[in-house]
C-alpha cells in the first residue's frame, strides 16, 4: 500500500477477511472512512476488486486485490488511542498469558478479575488488552467472557477476522468448554445431563438467574463426578452445551449441590466448614476450539491457588481427570436405521470372509496360474 495519502491505495484481502462484506472490511481496516463514503466510492466505480466494480454488500475472497481511492477520512471518526498501562498492569498481563498464536491469545483469568468494565469496575481483562498489541497491530478483542469470580481459560482474538471466526464457534456451540468445580454434597447420580431452562430472576435487575420451565431459555449441562470427599463435597467436571448467564452455577444449585463459595446461588449452604476457602470454586479448565486455517486449539489452565489448596485438603487427586469433554449422548437410531446398519455390517462381514477364503486358497497371496 502506498504511504502517500493522495495516491490510490492497494490492499490484498487476507485469509481472516475471506467471505466478509466490503463495508465490513472497511469497518475493520479503515474505520476512519465512513459508510457513506464507501457507498459513494462503490456507486461511482472508484472502488475496484480485481479491477472490477463492486457493491458495498459484495463479499470478498482471500487473495483479491482491493483498490481504494485516496482520502475519504472522516475527521469525526477517531481511532481508539492506546492507553498507557501501569507497571502492575503490564506484569499482570504477562502473568496471565498462557499462549499466543497467530489468531488468538489464551489467558488464565484469575478469580476476582472482571472480564469487562462496568459501573464502578475499572480493573478488568479488557483494560489489559493493549499490552498484547504490537505497533501497527489491531487491538485484541474479547469473544466470550467468564464471571468475575470464575477463573480459567479466556480466549481473546488477535484480529477482527479471527474475532468473527471464534465468535461463530462459540455461538454455534462447536467450542468445547470443560470446567472443574467443587460442589457441596455428592450428587446421587454420578454422571448425566442437566436440562433446566433459565431466565432472569424478577426483582434482581437482571443480576441473578433462576430456573423457569415456562419462559426460560433452553439450557443444558453435562456433568460427571470425578471424586468425592465422603458426603461433604464432590469434585465434578462440567461441560455447558448452551451458554446462558451463570448457567453452571444455577444448574448445580438447582440440583441441591451449589458450587463451593457461590453464596449468590447457594446462600450459606455454599460454604464448607473448616479451612476451605470461601472463594468461588469454579474454573474453566480446558478449551477445545477450531482455529482459522483448520487447526484445532486445545489448551488447559492451571488452578488458582485457593482451588488447588482446597483440592489438596479434601484429598482430591488432579491426575484422575485430564478434563476431556464428557461425551455427548448419541441420538437413538430408529428401527429402520438399525436395520440398515445391520445389513451394512453383514455385508462388510461377508466381504471380509471372502477375502480370507481367497487368501487361504492362494498361499503367499499370489494368484495361481493354470498348467
Amino acid at each position: 500500500m502506498s504511504k502517500d495519502a493522495n495516491e490510490v491505495r492497494q490492499f490484498t484481502v487476507g485469509e481472516d477477511d475471506d467471505g466478509v462484506r466490503l463495508d465490513r472490511w472497511f469497518k475493520r481496516h479503515l474505520p476512519q472512512v465512513g459508510f457513506g463514503t464507501v457507498s459513494r466510492w462503490a456507486r461511482t466505480g472508484q472502488l475496484r476488486v480485481d479491477g472490477k466494480r463492486v457493491k458495498v454488500d459484495d463479499r470478498l475472497t482471500a487473495g483479491q486485490q482491493l483498490r481504494v481511492p485516496p482520502g475519504g477520512e472522516d475527521k469525526a471518526r477517531t481511532q481508539r488511542t492506546r492507553r498507557e498501562l501501569t507497571p502492575e498492569e503490564e506484569s499482570l498481563a504477562d502473568d496471565i498469558l498462557i499462549t499466543r498464536t497467530k489468531s488468538a491469545l489464551v489467558l488464565n483469568k484469575p478469580p476476582g478479575l472482571a472480564t469487562q468494565g462496568g459501573t464502578k469496575t475499572t480493573r478488568h481483562v479488557d483494560a489489559l488488552l493493549d499490552a498484547y498489541a504490537g505497533d501497527g497491530e489491531p487491538r485484541p478483542r474479547l469473544v466470550h467472557r467468564l464471571d468475575k469470580d470464575t477463573s480459567g481459560i479466556l480466549l481473546v482474538a488477535r484480529t477482527p477476522g479471527s474475532a468473527a471466526f471464534f465468535s461463530k464457534r462459540f455461538s454455534g456451540r462447536s467450542a468445547k468448554k470443560i470446567y472443574w468445580a467443587l460442589v457441596v454434597g455428592v450428587p446421587d447420580i454420578y454422571e448425566g445431563e442437566i436440562e433446566a431452562p433459565l431466565a432472569k430472576q424478577p426483582g434482581t435487575g437482571g443480576e441473578k438467574m433462576h430456573v423457569d420451565t415456562e419462559n426460560g431459555q433452553p439450557a443444558k449441562t453435562l456433568y460427571r463426578v470425578v471424586e468425592r470427599a465422603g458426603n461433604a463435597a464432590a469434585w465434578v467436571e462440567l461441560q455447558p452445551l448452551t451458554g446462558r448467564t451463570h448457567q453452571l452455577r444455577v444448574h448445580m444449585a438447582a440440583m441441591g449441590h451449589p458450587i463451593v463459595g457461590d453464596g449468590k446461588y447457594g446462600g450459606q449452604d455454599a460454604f464448607l466448614t473448616g479451612s476451605i476457602s470461601r472463594k468461588m470454586h469454579l474454573h474453566a479448565r480446558r478449551l477445545i476450539i477450531e482455529a482459522p486455517g483448520g487447526q484445532k486449539l486445545d489448551v488447559s489452565a492451571d488452578l488458582p491457588e485457593h482451588f488447588a489448596q482446597s483440592m489438596e485438603q479434601l484429598g482430591f487427586n488432579p491426575a484422575l481427570s485430564d478434563a476431556k469433554p464428557v461425551a455427548t449422548p448419541k441420538p437413538k437410531r430408529t428401527k429402520a436405521e438399525e436395520k440398515q446398519a445391520a445389513k451394512q455390517h453383514a455385508k462388510q462381514y461377508r466381504k471380509a470372509r471372502r477375502g480370507e477364503r481367497k487368501r487361504r486358497a492362494e498361499p503367499g497371496g499370489k494368484k495361481r496360474g493354470k498348467k
